[in-house]
């Protein structure tokens, strides 16, 4: 039996980049996609220095033709994956009358459309196998559309709906779905950057969301979780 495969799409150098660590460590192979190389180089390195596999695969999760080809990439170089991770986000911020029609369409792409081409890559095989994991990482504008933030709120009500149809039409086919709804600021450098006042206790270690995640995708079929939401216990809901 092979090594059993993780593709992580979205790979920064937060919550992308600790879930990659965190199945990588657990004997994965991990295959780390984004935009930007030079972020996934940084982790391909590091998993490859504790002595796991991963392999770093550009790709533009909006693009049809680009999305089917990186995903054949990673069944040649690992194989078919066991578990998805779509981590790809964008936050575009502006009232109505601000957002162009062509960033409006974006933000929707990349949080949600995005999802829904790469769940199309990875679903096949699961079935066939009857087992997978795929996870999407969520934001509480999945479930509140804020002043400014329609853009963002859209794409992330899309993103939880795809994720709660995918559940209802697989979950009896052996594939596990889940939405998590970060409800706070991730600890990042560019966060500790822009907000140096904020105490450490107000925000998410990747860390700490990676091993969710691992639970969630080590979750007995007779108790899965098709939603969560996580938070600070500091943070105001």
């Amino acid at each position: 039996m092979g090594v059993p495969v993780a593709v992580v799409l979205g790979v920064g150098p937060g919550l992308g980049a600790a879930v990659a660590y965190q199945f990588a460590r657990q004997g994965y192979a991990v295959a780390l996609m984004a935009r930007n190389l030079d972020h996934l180089t940084v982790v391909e390195q590091e998993i490859k220095q504790f002595g796991e596999t991963a392999i770093s695969v550009t790709v533009d999760a909006t693009d049809i033709v680009k999305i089917t080809e990186a995903f054949a990439e990673v069944k040649t170089e690992l194989g078919t994956p066991e578990v998805l991770i779509y981590n790809a986000g964008m936050l575009q911020m502006g009232g109505i009358l601000e957002l162009t029609p062509e960033q409006f369409e974006q933000s929707w792409k990349v949080n949600c459309f995005g999802a829904f081409l790469a769940a199309q890559q990875v679903l096949p095989a699961m079935v066939e196998q009857a087992k997978g994991t795929i996870i999407f990482t969520g934001a509480t504008a999945a479930i509140r559309g804020s002043a400014r933030f329609s853009a963002l709120a859209v794409g992330k009500f899309g993103l939880r709906a795809l994720a709660q149809s995918l559940a209802r039409e697989f979950g009896r086919q052996g594939v596990h779905v889940a939405h998590v709804m970060i409800d706070g600021l991730i600890d990042t450098p560019r966060v500790r950057e822009m907000f140096p006042q904020r105490e450490p206790d107000t925000l998410i270690l990747p860390d700490a969301i990676a091993k969710i995640y691992w639970q969630l995708h080590q979750q007995s079929a007779t108790t899965w979780t098709l939603e969560l939401d996580i938070r600070p216990s500091v943070e105001k809901f």
